[in-house]
Parts: structure tokens; sequence; C-alpha cells
């Protein structure tokens, strides 16, 4: 990763976290420069990438101060609970980037279940009031595809894809959440910056053969995103 671009999520997180406060007259590109301990080319590199986001303001003879906080508009909810990851966010609306048949699981040793011979696997985007907020990988057993009609691909969250079925049980599932940083492809669907934190939810479902019939690995934008736990 470009050290520019380090840099620039280093300062937007001093800004976020109050260590820049707003109408702080940040240290100087020099200062900046010496402490980094890069060129001064990469420090306005890094500087320009804050102003554009509109986090910071560069003035002539004055200096550069910040002007606001990143925004935390934080409506999207991981549900932590079964009842929960079934039910459909609010006035989302998913669309379909790729849909492709008979592909392999993706290899991971951890991952609980059998693989399924071959899958359905679709690439979908969650958005909401036109903003994006949600990648998702979606792994569809090929066992089972079938028994899920078209429309419903493009309307239900993926874990309500196999519990809705009628003959199908589903005996074992598992939740693992991890914190990442979006890549050049992430960071482009879901229109943030790269390496901008996220959150990967990889939700698996097992039935009562043993068989992983659906795995749901999904991206969602940090700054976006909320995540309770009861604990009480």
């Amino acid at each position: 990763m470009a050290r520019y671009i380090q840099l620039a999520s280093l300062f937007r997180q001093r800004i976020e976290v109050g260590t820049w406060p707003v109408g702080l007259q940040i240290p100087t590109v020099e200062e900046l420069s010496r402490e980094c301990g890069v060129a001064t080319m990469t420090i306005r590199q890094a500087l320009s990438i804050l102003e554009g986001e509109g986090l910071i303001e560069r003035f002539r003879a004055k200096g550069t101060f910040v002007r606001q906080r990143p925004a935390r508009d934080l409506w999207c909810q991981v549900q932590t609970d079964w009842s929960g990851m079934l039910i459909a966010r609010d006035n989302a609306q998913i669309e379909i980037l790729s849909d492709d048949r008979d592909v392999s699981l993706p290899v991971k040793e951890e991952r609980i279940g059998t693989p399924a011979p071959g899958y359905r696997h679709l690439r979908r985007r969650h958005t909401r009031d036109g903003e994006a907020f949600l990648l998702a990988d979606v792994y569809v057993s090929e066992r089972i595809a079938p028994l899920i009609s078209e429309a419903e691909y493009s309307q239900k969250t993926a874990l309500r894809l196999v519990a809705d079925l009628k003959g199908v049980e589903i005996t074992d599932a598992t939740q693992i959440l991890t914190i990442d940083s979006a890549d050049l492809v992430t960071s482009d669907l879901l229109n943030i910056a790269l390496s901008q934190p996220v959150a990967r939810v990889e939700r698996v479902a097992v039935d009562s053969t043993g068989e992983i019939i659906l795995v749901a690995d999904g991206i969602y934008r940090g700054d976006k995103v909320r995540i309770d736990f009861k604990l009480k």
C-alpha cells in the first residue's frame, strides 16, 4: 500500500479520535515529514486526500486547519443472534453484481461442515438510500439452489435464503467477525477510501446431512456499521 495512503489513514484517525480536534491548526508539512520519516511530497499527497474528504482546509500563509470529523452515521447493525440475522435492513436494496454456477467453495480449514460438490456464487451489493453499506459473496449449494426463486436472490438476506426452505433443516450455523481494511475492489464497490476500516463477517449454515449449504462472506463499511453484544 502506498505510504501516503497509510499516512492519510493515520491522520484521519487523529481527527476522528480528537487528537486533532476541529478548529486545530495541525503541524506543518515539514513537521509531519520529520515525524513520519517521509518526503514532504508524501505528506502533501496524504493531506490532499483529507482535503478532498472535507476534513481539513489549507490556507496560504496561515496553515492547515481541521474542518470537521469523519462522519460516523452508524445505522447498519450487524446482528449477533439467529433471529436478528434473518431480518432484512429497513429500506435496503440488493443488487446482484455477478452470478456464477457450479463453483468450488473457497478453502478455509476452520469452517464447520463438509463442502458440497458445487455452489452457486453470487456477489451482491446492499444499499440504502443509494449508499452502499455491504458487499457480500454468497455461496449456495447447487443441490438446493434450484429450490430458491430467482426473485428471492435479490430480495432476501443470505441466511433467509436457506432458512425459509421447506424440507431443509439447518442444524449448525456460525458467524465469524474480523476487522480488515478496504482493498481496491472493496473501496471501489462500496465507494470508500482505500484502506478504510471494514468489518468482515462470514456466516456458514450446515444442514442435517452435514453439508455446508450456505456461506455468506460479507464486508461492511466501517463508518456505517455497529455491533452490539448482550453480555447479561
